[in-house]
């Protein structure tokens, strides 16, 4: 991914990406850029993307917001998109989630740290009643990638304890690995962390 300042700039970034990109606008405060109408998929060639920046800077103007650049990402390939998250929870510590996001039985939880087997777990529980059972093709998928994730993200809350929610969507579960799309992350001033043995589960 790259950045640029100005729909100009954005079609050169897109160019050397070579191939179909993702366009959104930064815009500070504007968290759910979807919803707003600052996002673009699927756009190829420089001439397309510098549309789209004109027009994404026009109507978010027009919105009342300000623009400061646009992200060109190169679009990921298709696979099965989960959110991953981390919250962290003054009783329990930092709880880990999974899944599809929506009903309760498309997710699964765990308090950090994650083992290994943790992780699995999880994942097992995606295969029986989840969005992995339902994916075509889901005997494919790279859940060694996907377990990577969980334990990177159960590895970051434990040692930033600052870290007061992470949000991974779309991890997109790939044939061969997995690929992060889009993050979010809320910082604030945090208390000492309760030892293992004081957690309840």
């Amino acid at each position: 991914q790259r950045l640029a300042e100005t729909p100009a700039g954005a079609a050169r970034e897109a160019r050397a990406l070579d191939g179909p990109v993702a366009l959104k606008a930064v815009v500070p405060g504007l968290l759910e850029k979807s919803g707003a109408g600052a996002v673009r998929l699927g756009l190829a060639g420089p001439r397309a993307v510098r549309q789209a920046a004109e027009e994404l800077q026009a109507a978010l103007r027009a919105a009342g917001h300000a623009p400061v650049g646009f992200l060109v990402q190169r679009m990921a390939p298709p696979g099965v998109e989960l959110t991953v998250g981390v919250v962290h929870d003054r009783q329990f510590g930092p709880v880990l989630a999974c899944g599809a996001g929506g009903a309760a039985a498309d997710v699964a939880v765990r308090l950090t740290p994650l083992t290994a087997t943790d992780a699995a777990e999880m994942i097992a529980a995606l295969r029986a009643r989840g969005p992995l059972a339902e994916a075509p093709g889901t005997s494919t998928r790279d859940t060694a990638a996907l377990a990577d994730v969980l334990l990177r993200v159960s590895a970051l809350a434990e040692d930033l304890p600052a870290v007061a929610e992470l949000d991974l969507n779309p991890v997109v579960v790939l044939d061969t690995g997995a690929t992060i799309v889009d993050a979010r992350l809320r910082v604030e001033p945090a208390a000492p962390p309760l030892p293992l043995g004081a957690r309840r589960r």
